[in-house]
């Protein structure tokens, strides 16, 4: 995105709503940033094989299941901003590619379970390992510490936006 950082000298703006100032600009900066670079991340995954003809939700959703072990299709959705139908179509992709199957869940008698198969540990350890191998190369001027402040600041960043979202459902 094409930063126009520019101050606008201006008294913050008051009224009945809140207060718009510098430091909500900034926000809205750091919001539609990360918007590009989530663009030029999608790009990047359709040009090395990350994101596939189903996606890049099926790395996501491969990845949930790696690190949290099975789980149903509505427990995915919630856990990303998307519908638990377009989980269920990506869990019956993800399925018919023989890289996920659904189990009996000891919870629930209708709601199954998902869980990688072999060749969907496999896919994914091997989707993992690219990812890792572009993302050592990225942000060499960067150091640690930084990279994870920033991660921390997405994070709350992203948990205000949900918040805010699910207020106004």
């Amino acid at each position: 995105m094409a930063s126009a950082r520019h101050k606008t000298g201006a008294a913050p703006k008051t009224g009945a709503g809140p207060i718009v100032d510098s430091k909500a600009e900034a926000i809205t900066e750091l919001m539609l940033e990360v918007a590009q670079c989530f663009f030029r991340i999608r790009a990047l995954g359709q040009k090395t094989g990350l994101i596939t003809s189903w996606g890049g939700g099926a790395f996501g959703f491969m990845r949930s299941l790696a690190l949290l072990g099975p789980l149903t299709v509505p427990q995915i959705a919630q856990m990303r901003p998307t519908s638990r139908q377009r989980m269920q179509r990506l869990a019956d992709e993800l399925a018919a590619e023989g890289l996920v199957k659904f189990i009996d869940n000891p919870k629930h008698r209708r709601s199954k379970l998902v869980q990688l198969t072999r060749k969907g540990d496999a896919r994914y350890r091997e989707l993992n390992a690219r990812f890792l191998v572009i993302a050592s190369t990225t942000g060499v001027a960067l150091s640690e510490a930084d990279i994870g402040k920033t991660t921390e600041i997405v994070r709350q960043l992203s948990d205000d936006v949900k918040a805010q979202s699910e207020r106004l459902s």
